[in-house]
C-alpha cells in the first residue's frame, strides 16, 4: 500500500509549531509495512489543500490529511479535500448524532460548521476532542492536535495494511562514505534495503522482507565495519 502524508498549517512553515504529526503516522504505517512515499506540508489555503489533495489521490492508493480541522477562521482543510472533489461542505448527520451522544450539549451548542464535513464523506468520530474527523474516496481528514490526531488514526488503522518488514540496526564509527563498498556487498549477498545515516556514529538500518534474513544480512555488516 502506498500513501502520501500531508500536514496542513502556517504554524508548521514558519516554525512556530514542529510537525510532530507526521513523524508520528509515518512511523505507525511504517510498523504496518505500509510504504509513505510523499509527506507534503501546504498553508491555510484552501486551493492548496485542493491542488495536491487531487494530485495525491490520484497517484497514492491512499492520503492522510492533518490539521485544520474546526469550526475557526484558519480551518479549512475539509473545504480543500471537498473542492479537491469538487464537492460542498455540508452538514453531516452521523457528525451531529455522534456528538449528541457523546456530550452534554448538541450539534447546535457548537460554533457553527464544527460538524460540516464534505458531501458523502464519512465521518470519523473524535474520542479525544469534539471536532470530526472524515473519509472521501481514499482521502482521510484527521485533526491537527496530536492527541485527537492519534486517537482518531487508531480507529481507522485497520484500514491501512502493507507488507510487513523487518529491521535490524548495525552502528559503525567508520565515515558514512568509506562505507560504500560493503553496503553494495551487502546488497548483493543478500536481499535487503540498507538505509545510512549519519550522526555521531553511523547508523546502518537493514531492511528484509523475512526477519532471518534481516538478522544475517546484518551480523554480515557487523564483521566488516569498526
Amino acid at each position: 500500500m502506498r500513501i502520501a502524508v500531508v500536514t496542513v498549517g502556517d504554524e508548521l512553515l514558519s516554525g512556530d509549531t514542529v510537525n510532530t504529526n507526521a513523524t508520528w503516522l509515518c512511523d505507525r504505517l511504517d510498523e504496518r509495512g505500509v510504504s509513505v512515499e510523499r509527506v507534503t506540508t501546504v498553508p491555510d489555503r484552501i486551493a492548496d489543500i485542493a491542488r495536491v489533495v487531487n494530485e495525491y489521490r490520484a497517484e497514492y492508493d491512499a492520503v492522510i490529511v492533518t490539521g485544520g480541522v474546526g469550526p475557526t477562521h484558519d480551518d479549512v482543510t475539509m473545504d480543500g479535500v471537498a473542492a479537491a472533489f469538487g464537492r460542498e461542505v455540508v452538514p453531516n448527520e452521523d457528525a451531529e448524532a455522534w456528538i449528541a451522544d457523546h456530550g452534554d450539549y448538541s450539534a447546535s451548542d457548537l460554533t457553527e460548521g464544527t460538524t460540516h464535513l464534505p458531501a458523502g464523506a464519512r465521518m470519523l468520530s473524535n474520542p479525544e476532542g469534539v471536532a470530526p474527523g472524515a473519509v472521501v474516496d481514499g482521502v482521510y481528514v484527521l485533526p491537527g492536535v496530536p492527541d485527537e490526531m492519534k486517537a482518531m488514526f487508531e480507529t481507522v488503522i485497520e484500514e491501512f495494511e502493507g507488507d510487513p518488514t523487518h529491521v535490524e540496526e548495525v552502528r559503525t564509527s567508520e565515515p558514512e562514505s568509506a562505507l560504500i563498498d560493503r553496503i553494495a556487498a551487502v546488497r548483493e549477498e543478500f536481499e535487503v534495503t540498507i538505509g545510512s545515516y549519519p550522526g555521531e556514529d553511523v547508523r546502518l538500518k537493514v531492511i528484509a522482507a523475512d526477519a532471518e534474513t534481516a538478522a544475517a544480512a546484518a551480523a554480515w555488516l557487523r564483521e566488516r565495519v569498526d
